[in-house]
């Protein structure tokens, strides 16, 4: 397939008006067909009188724009149908320019900056946007500054395609496209919220957080008023025995990701890492909930160098303190499903490098177990509650090993001694050694072609500095972005209501008579969608159901839900 297949080529962008939580209100719409330069501007008032899009959206044409589900949303305000091809820019020039310098960003203007054209100042496009968001009612003089604003979006679109046409590989590309409109529906269906139990936590937050802290702290003893003390939390974890990374000046790391990291060895963490969590990073105000109950925000679809979504931790209900989750609630007659891809990067690795031995410890069900035996380190009728601790030091092995982990920080993961975290390492290297093969060619290629890709083309550009650990996890976390967005694609075509996209997991909705049925179907979907990936190998995946009245709960913050539900 190439651009001369298309009989028809409309560039098109849409001003709108949407306060956080809320789906899109259209204001005004540009688009022009790109050979004839045919022009159309319609204001709010005409396009709500069209049964459908004023230009075609058959296979037969191609639909481009710059961060396409922006218009896709629209699309779905007024009740048009989506267009069968769709090229979005945004995605191609982030596939393009993924890991190099940008000095205007991945935006419109930065696009066009980056490909040497002239595009309009970003200053007069803050003030545009600000007058779109300010909502109606507009006068004549700023309707048509909004639709002149809206068409040099198009003229810059105009430019820009030309320029990029011969570095797009367009099959590919219209896969990403697709994704936006998956990332359209999600946007507009949104997570359902506990409303009222929001309002009462908003409400009484500024007091509740001085009494978490009194009631979390009395097992830890670190917090001074608000202000946590790193030469208290260092005298616990010595009373404790619990090992901690260090910073290279050598004081404590106090960064979220050690303490979650620490967590998952050793739960009595928990509870501090989740203070901590809720006092940095929730902003209640901020997380987006329309008045329909329904939490909803921009996902960033390929923010990341890996090609994942990158919603705002603020507004998205998974972002901030993992005790929050407790707000999502189906509605009456409804249920909710997360449905999780099982050890999908061990998965991955398996699959990609063709390790048969680490195939094999994935189909036998807990591979971390399954890599204990085939090590010899448990005997072969070694289980779960037989051999607890060797089956969590080799978890934390394999796991460590797909983002590159040495010895010593392995060492401190685990609490072990240097030489143990080594003979580990050790140990996954001989009963792994295909994949071990695979990681290096990965990670070798990269460095001398200065870039990887996905299966379906997704690239990271790799510079002088590049990070090899940073390289060896690449491929996994990219194509298991390809994985999610492909199931993403195919769940919302097939009618089935996502509400989210979560990492490796789908959060999903239907009444209660049919959740069920909707879940086998969604498991089949994501079934499907990793054996394209992975030429034929299928992952399994894992279910939590929460039918209403029920709430949703990860593990994890449960006991910080119960006790902020105390103090309200």
């Amino acid at each position: 397939m190439n651009f001369a297949d298309f009989n028809e080529i409309w560039l098109a962008d849409f001003e709108f008006f949407q306060p956080d939580g809320e789906r899109p209100t259209p204001l005004c719409l540009v688009a022009r067909e790109f050979r004839s330069g045919r022009l159309i501007r319609l204001w709010h008032d005409d396009l709500t009188l069209l049964p459908e899009p004023p230009f075609p959206i058959d296979s037969n044409s191609l639909f481009v724009a710059y961060y396409a589900s922006a218009e896709l949303g629209c699309h779905l305000a007024l009740d048009w149908g989506m267009p069968a091809c769709i090229l979005d820019l945004y995605a191609e020039f982030k596939c393009k320019a993924s890991g190099r310098q940008t000095p205007c960003g991945f935006g419109l203007l930065g696009a066009s900056t980056y490909h040497g054209l002239d595009s309009i100042e970003s200053a007069e496009k803050d003030s545009m946007r600000g007058l779109a968001m300010r909502g109606g009612p507009y006068t004549v003089r700023e309707r048509a500054d909004l639709l002149d604003y809206c068409q040099s979006d198009v003229d810059a679109l105009a430019k820009l395609l030309p320029a990029m046409i011969p570095q797009i590989d367009l099959p590919r590309a219209l896969l990403r496209g697709r994704y936006m409109t998956a990332a359209a529906r999600m946007e507009w269906n949104g997570i359902p919220i506990d409303v009222p139990v929001l309002r009462k936590l908003r409400s009484k937050w500024d007091s509740i957080q001085d009494h978490l802290i009194d009631r979390i702290d009395r097992d830890y003893g670190v917090y001074d008023g608000r202000t946590f003390k790193s030469e208290r939390w260092a005298a616990w974890l010595v009373e404790k025995g619990v090992p901690w990374a260090h910073t290279p000046s050598g004081s404590l790391a106090l960064d979220d990701e050690t303490f979650r990291q620490a967590a998952r060895m050793y739960p009595e963490v928990s509870a501090m890492r989740e203070l901590r969590a809720t006092l940095s990073k929730l902003r209640l105000h901020e997380l987006a909930v329309g008045y329909d109950g329904r939490n909803r925000c921009l996902l960033s679809a390929f923010a990341s160098k890996t090609g994942r979504n990158q919603p705002s931790n603020a507004k998205f209900i998974f972002g901030p303190a993992t005790w929050l989750r407790g707000l999502i609630k189906p509605a009456p007659d409804t249920a909710v499903a997360y449905i999780d891809y099982e050890q999908q990067e061990f998965a991955i690795g398996a699959a990609l490098s063709g390790d048969h031995a680490m195939m094999d410890a994935y189909t036998s069900g807990d591979p971390y177990l399954a890599f204990a035996k085939q090590a010899g380190a448990v005997p072969p009728n070694a289980t779960k509650e037989t051999h607890k601790d060797e089956r969590d030091q080799f978890k934390v092995c394999a796991l460590a090993t797909q983002y590159g982990m040495g010895a010593t920080s392995l060492a401190i993961k685990l609490g072990e001694p240097i030489v143990r975290a080594r003979e580990l390492l050790h140990l996954h290297r001989e009963t792994y050694h295909e994949y071990w093969r695979w990681s290096d060619a990965a990670r070798d290629y990269a460095m001398l072609s200065g870039r990887l890709q996905t299966v379906f083309g997704w690239t990271v550009h790799v510079g002088t500095n590049a990070n090899p650990r940073s390289l060896r996890n690449f491929p996994i976390q990219a194509n298991g972005a390809e994985m999610l967005r492909l199931a993403c694609c195919r769940a919302t075509e097939q009618g089935i209501k996502v509400c989210a996209p979560v990492h490796d997991a789908l959060l999903i909705e239907a009444p209660l008579a049919e959740i069920d049925q909707t879940i086998e179907h969604c498991q089949a979907i994501m079934r499907e969608a990793s054996e394209i990936i992975l030429g034929g190998y299928s992952l399994r995946t894992d279910v939590e159901v929460v039918r209403y009245p029920d709430r949703y709960m990860d593990k994890r913050g449960a006991k910080m839900w119960e006790v902020v539900c105390d103090l309200t």
